[in-house]
């Protein structure tokens, strides 16, 4: 059983200063959600074996704010379903838990597809999904259940 959560970044600005959305910062709500969802994690002893991140501004400091220890790849930025889902069959297999910290559409997306359901992830969210497979590489479309779904209005 592997089991795949994907954490959307928390609330930003509307623009950056550089004018470019990779350099989208964390607004101040954003900021103590993605402290709230990282204190939900320990209360709940989530721990994963990998952590990948987006390397955008926002996904960076919503991870390092929840207390990730996070691994950059940019791969995840502004990416395709089907770029996230090859990202995640590509996990390595000593893996059992993977964690990934990016944006929308994908992230609700790709929740969407491997649970077989509609998905909102709002800003701030956390999914959690298990997936009964031993091999990341056998992760396919509505193999994954549901396990877990944080919201950061939940825990104000």
């Amino acid at each position: 059983m592997k089991s795949l959560t994907l954490f959307r970044h928390a609330k930003t600005e509307r623009d950056s200063d550089t004018g470019r959305d990779f350099d989208r910062r964390l607004i101040e709500r954003g900021q103590q959600d993605a402290k709230r969802i990282g204190e939900e994690m320990r209360a709940l002893d989530l721990e994963y074996d990998l952590v990948i991140s987006s390397p955008a501004a926002r996904a960076a400091e919503t991870a390092e704010l929840a207390g990730l220890d996070v691994r950059f790849d940019e791969r995840i930025y502004d990416a395709a379903t089907s770029e996230l889902l090859a990202l995640v069959q590509s996990a390595p297999e000593e893996v059992g838990r993977l964690a990934m910290v990016g944006h929308n559409p994908g992230f609700e997306r790709l929740a969407s597809r491997l649970t077989g359901q509609d998905v909102e992830m709002p800003t701030g969210s956390l999914i959690e999904i298990g997936i009964p497979v031993d091999r990341w590489a056998d992760v396919t479309e509505a193999t994954g259940r549901l396990v877990r779904f944080i919201k950061p209005k939940e825990l104000r």
